[in-house]
């Protein structure tokens, strides 16, 4: 199996790309794939997860740490780096399976000397404080060796800087760089200690940083190896004092040793994968980009904290503020609901602890209840702006309507929070605060909505759906799907409150004294109008007016576009008058409620608006993928899935809207990958009564396995062409319905069954 993701050869137009695809991190933590000779003007980030801050009138991003990692390397005088002079050797690669990144250089240093660069490191997965950093070097002759390795504190900002008063000194063994953040004095403490048994060694300290220099007096063929232990903790740590905790935590890594510290990485990524890892047999280049994808997540997960979420581009940057979306519900959280329920329970608590910015944000635009960020950081309070892109002709700014108009966030989380309580059958997330999140989701969503007395109906108007390029729209039909779904989310959730936690039930309903009955939210339900397919040709008109804009091809529209990075939404972007979506929300429609539609309408709706859509979005490929495999045509998916799933491999995405960068990781599109492979062309459903399978393997798959957990109970699940083959975990408790392609069994603890099929 194929755990390594490697590139040799140093090529300068791929450091970003490169930088994003090898990543490391924990959740607590991202490091980007930068070398260790890099500096912010190569964009070496440690972004730190939930830590956030604002200079001046700039965007609001997260924090990027002190890069404790900085290392350079001088040999005779002369800096080896990769920036300076080709070398003669470069190799970078990934290990998946331990979460580690390697990189090895060979230098042509002065007087034809060959030197050797062997590094590895990683974000402890146990220790989520801490990176350990291993360097070796061997060199074929005599020379004289300077190591200048510390805490660079000048770090890349893109809306910054972020950190101020910095101090550097010297603490017994350890290096200590102490800042504070500029908007909320948040103290950010990076602290280094270094296992080094050679050379002189004496302190730099300079404006923002502090280095040791490590003088050798080389012997050819000898080898040099120092380990670096760096450990960050910030102001939002449950810690008296950051320094003193990262002073520790670096001290007892030191103690413990590099072989210790790496088991523990070893045995809590086997966890991981143990809970996770797909086998795709027949197709190593699909099975590869999966497991990638699903690394991709892993890195970034919220193991052990619930106050914090998975932003847009996880933590490889400052892009998009760093902000959490929409994403998360509807791209991210299946997969960890099927294989770590614990994250996604951490996920969707997230959203109760920020439910009182969802509450400021309704009554800043004069609704009832909660309205969710576009754009939510660790308060919950709306960090979208009203000005989101600029102009590429112009310069100037142009109105979105993102923050005010895209509504069906507050759809999305209340549809998060079910998926949980579903999957899980773990009431706890209702009674921590998850039953209040959905009833002040649905008293917006009443507040909003527009009751049409001549056609004695509800309806959702002025909102931007999905897709953005079509703004203040009327009736979009996923946004009005997804708010009747959490009418009905939320009428399910009282009863059960009512039959069983009679005193939460009373107390949520008096949160807002003058705010809608359940009974008049139960009328809005009942009377909520959602477009339906036309009676001949099976359309869902994506919104009111949708089939009068020009029916222009995408060839055609692409053909009129003058500079390559000008934005094709907004009021005046060349998609908005006509048919061209972003991405197509009626198809995301169909497959989040596909038991509701026929094979018909959904086919019908997928072959007329794929030629229409123009995949703006990293989120759209995947979701073509998923329901071609529902009607079937599990060929027509392949590419889709392909596109998703090498999204962060090939780095071939959109890099900018308008003039505004948005490069990094696309964990949306991770979690979409494996959407499109367990839930598409496995076919596996899980609606909290059973699990559904219904196979549709593209032509070069033999067969696809997978481990998967629902209501507790943990199975492993292998879908060949003809036959599936399901084995229950010794640890069940209970017994689980399957139906494969209509044949229902019922599998019981420790048994291996096998069904036979035929398409």
């Amino acid at each position: 199996m194929n755990w390594i993701v490697r590139e040799t050869g140093f090529h300068k137009e791929r450091i970003t790309t490169n930088s994003n695809k090898f990543m490391i991190g924990n959740g607590y933590m991202g490091y980007r794939g930068t070398m260790e000779e890099f500096a912010k003007s190569e964009l070496t980030a440690t972004t730190l997860a939930g830590l956030y801050d604002r200079v001046g009138d700039k965007w609001r991003e997260p924090v990027n740490a002190p890069n404790g990692l900085s290392t350079r390397i001088y040999c005779d005088g002369s800096l080896l780096s990769v920036l300076e002079e080709e070398p003669l050797e470069h190799e970078q690669e990934l290990d998946m399976h331990m979460g580690l990144h390697r990189r090895k250089t060979v230098f042509n240093a002065p007087g034809d000397n060959r030197v050797t660069l062997l590094s590895e490191r990683f974000c402890s997965a146990e220790r989520l404080h801490l990176i350990v950093n291993k360097i070796t070097i061997e060199c074929d002759k005599d020379c004289e060796l300077r190591i200048t390795t510390g805490i660079d504190g000048d770090v890349w900002d893109i809306n910054g800087p972020h950190l101020e008063r910095m101090v550097g000194r010297v603490e017994g063994k350890c290096l200590v760089m102490n800042a504070w953040t500029h908007e909320l004095n948040q103290p950010v403490s990076v602290v280094e200690a270094i296992d080094c048994e050679f050379g002189e060694q004496t302190m730099i300290t300079e404006e923002k940083s502090i280095y040791r220099q490590i003088i050798i007096q080389y012997r050819a063929g000898e080898q040099y190896t120092l380990v670096k232990y760096v450990s960050v903790f910030t102001g939002m740590d449950e810690v008296e004092n950051t320094e003193l905790a990262a002073i520790n935590s670096s001290k007892e890594a030191l103690k413990l040793g590099y072989a210790q510290i790496f088991l523990e990485q070893a045995v809590k990524w086997s966890r991981k994968w143990k809970l996770s890892d797909v086998i795709i047999e027949g197709d190593e280049e699909a099975g590869h980009a999966l497991r990638y994808s699903m690394y991709q997540l892993h890195i970034i997960a919220p193991d052990q904290s619930e106050k914090v979420s998975i932003p847009a581009r996880g933590l490889s940057g400052q892009v998009y503020k760093g902000a959490v979306f929409w994403d998360t519900e509807m791209f991210m959280l299946p997969f960890f609901l099927y294989t770590q329920p614990e994250v996604a329970r951490n996920l969707m608590m997230y959203r109760v602890h920020t439910l009182g910015g969802a509450r400021r944000k309704a009554a800043e635009y004069g609704f009832e209840g909660a309205f969710y960020a576009w754009e939510s950081q660790e308060t919950g309070d709306d960090a979208c702006t009203l000005f989101n892109v600029n102009d590429v002709f112009t310069g100037r700014p142009m109105r979105t309507y993102f923050r005010d108009k895209q509504v069906h966030i507050s759809a999305d989380v209340a549809h998060g929070i079910w998926q949980y309580y579903t999957f899980t059958g773990d009431e706890s997330i209702l009674l921590d605060g998850g039953a209040e999140v959905i009833w002040e989701c649905a008293k917006f969503f009443y507040s909003y909505a527009y009751y049409n007395s001549r056609k004695d109906r509800y309806e959702i108007l002025d909102v931007t759906g999905p897709d953005e390029y079509h703004e203040r729209v009327n009736n979009n039909a996923f946004t009005n799907m997804l708010v009747k779904q959490t009418l009905f989310i939320m009428m399910e959730v009282m009863k059960h409150l009512q039959d069983n936690h009679p005193g939460l039930y009373e107390k949520i309903l008096s949160i807002g004294h003058n705010g809608p009955t359940l009974e008049q939210i139960s009328h809005m339900y009942d009377n909520l109008y959602v477009p339906q397919p036309d009676l001949e040709n099976k359309i869902i008109p994506q919104f009111d007016g949708y089939f009068k804009l020009e029916d222009v091809s995408l060839a055609e529209l692409k053909s009129r576009i003058i500079n390559k990075n000008e934005y094709l939404g907004g009021g005046s972007g060349l998609a908005t008058t006509t048919q061209i979506l972003k991405q197509a929300d009626v198809v995301l429609m169909l497959h989040l409620f596909k038991d509701r539609f026929d094979q018909e309408t959904k086919q019908a709706n997928w072959q007329f608006y794929e030629p229409r859509t123009e995949h703006g979005s990293s989120l759209s490929s995947c979701i073509y993928a998923l329901v071609a495999s529902d009607i079937g045509s599990p060929d027509w998916a392949y590419p889709y899935f392909m596109r998703t799933a090498t999204i962060d491999l090939t780095g071939e995405s959109k890099q900018y809207v308008g003039d505004l960068y948005i490069g990094g990781t696309h964990p949306a599109a991770n979690g979409g990958a494996w959407m499109a492979a367990v839930l598409g062309f496995a076919g596996l459903q899980f609606q909290g009564n059973g699990v559904i399978i219904s196979p549709a393997l593209p032509e070069k798959w033999t067969a696809i396995e997978s481990p998967i957990s629902v209501q507790g109970q943990s199975y492993r699940i292998r879908v060949g062409k003809e036959e599936v083959q399901i084995t229950a975990a010794d640890s069940n408790t209970k017994d689980m319905s399957f139906t494969i392609l209509g044949q229902t069994i019922n599998v019981a603890q420790g048994q291996a069954i096998t069904v036979s099929y035929k398409c």
